[in-house]
C-alpha cells in the first residue's frame, strides 16, 4: 500500500479513504513532529506516526492546558480545552508528552485536542500504557526508532459495541471510546540512505485495566495489520518488511 502522505519517512503507515478521515503532518521550524490520521465523525485520532530520538526528550515541564489544532475547524475537534471526558476517562495522548518534552514547540503540539482519546486512567493510561511508552523512550535514547500509536473501535470484520463519552464541561459532542489500543515500533540499520536490516515489534491491548507487564502483550506487526487493516512501515524495502514484521519477541527488538 501507499504511505498515508507522499513522503519516504520510515514511520509512515497506509491511510484510510473516506471524507470523514483527514491525514496531516505537524512541523516545527520545517522539521516534522508527527503525522496523524483523524476521524472527524467520532472525534477520534486513529493513529499518530513519529520518529523518536534522544533530542526529542528532555525535562520540560508539562503544559497545564490543551489547545485546538489550527489544521481543523474547532467544531471538528473535541471540546477538551475546558476539561477531560465524562465517565472518568483521561485525556490520553496518542503521541506522549514525554516523547516530545525536549523541544517546547513540539511538546505543545502533543497537547492539541486532536491528539487525545478517552482512556481509562488507573491501571491503564497511568499504568501499563505509560510503562510501555517509557520502555520505548528508553530504546530511543541510543538510536532513532519509528513508532505508530493507534486506537481502534473495532477489529476488521468485528461488530463490537462502541461506547461514547462527552468532552469538556458543557459539550454535547459524542466521542468514541476505543475498544483497543496498540503500538508498533521499528528499528533500522542503514548504509548511507539505504535500510540494510531492521526489526519491529507490536503491542495490542484491550481497553481495560491491567496489573501485569506490557511484555505479555507483545505481538507481531503482521497481527496488528490484520486487526486494523493498515499497512505499517510501508517505506521499508519489501523484502525487509515481509521478514521483520513477523517478530513478536520484545527481547529480539530490544537487542537489535
Amino acid at each position: 500500500m501507499a504511505p498515508a502522505v507522499d513522503q519516504d519517512w520510515l514511520e509512515l503507515p497506509s491511510g484510510k479513504s473516506g471524507s470523514q478521515y483527514e491525514c496531516h503532518t505537524l512541523y516545527v521550524d520545517g522539521e516534522r513532529n508527527y503525522t496523524y490520521l483523524y476521524d472527524k465523525n467520532n472525534y477520534h485520532p486513529l493513529w499518530a506516526a513519529y520518529p523518536l530520538s534522544a533530542k526529542h526528550m528532555g525535562n520540560l515541564s508539562r503544559p497545564s492546558n490543551w489547545s485546538y489544532n489550527d489544521q481543523f475547524a474547532e467544531g471538528s475537534q473535541p471540546d477538551l480545552c475546558s476539561g477531560s471526558y465524562s465517565g472518568n476517562y483521561s485525556r490520553g495522548h496518542v503521541i506522549p508528552n514525554a516523547s516530545r518534552n525536549g523541544i517546547k514547540a513540539m511538546q505543545l503540539q502533543t497537547f492539541y485536542v486532536t491528539n487525545s482519546v478517552p482512556q481509562i486512567q488507573d491501571h491503564f493510561n497511568g499504568g501499563i500504557w505509560q510503562e510501555l511508552e517509557a520502555a520505548l523512550q528508553g530504546e530511543a535514547k541510543s538510536q532513532t526508532i519509528y513508532i505508530v500509536t493507534g486506537s481502534v473501535l473495532n477489529k476488521v470484520g468485528e461488530s463490537k459495541s462502541v461506547s461514547y463519552t462527552t468532552p469538556g464541561k458543557n459539550s454535547s459532542q459524542r466521542c468514541a471510546v476505543p475498544n483497543y489500543f496498540y503500538k508498533v515500533a521499528l528499528k533500522v540499520r542503514m548504509s548511507g540512505s539505504t535500510v540494510i536490516s531492521a526489526q519491529t515489534i507490536g503491542f495490542w491491548f484491550e481497553h481495560r485495566t491491567y496489573s501485569d507487564s506490557y511484555t505479555n502483550y507483545a505481538v507481531s506487526v503482521d497481527e496488528i495489520e490484520k486487526y486494523t487493516g493498515f499497512d505499517f512501515f510501508v517505506n521499508l524495502p519489501d523484502n525487509i518488511e515481509t521478514a521483520v514484521e513477523r517478530n513478536s519477541s520484545w527481547s529480539s527488538f530490544d537487542s537489535f
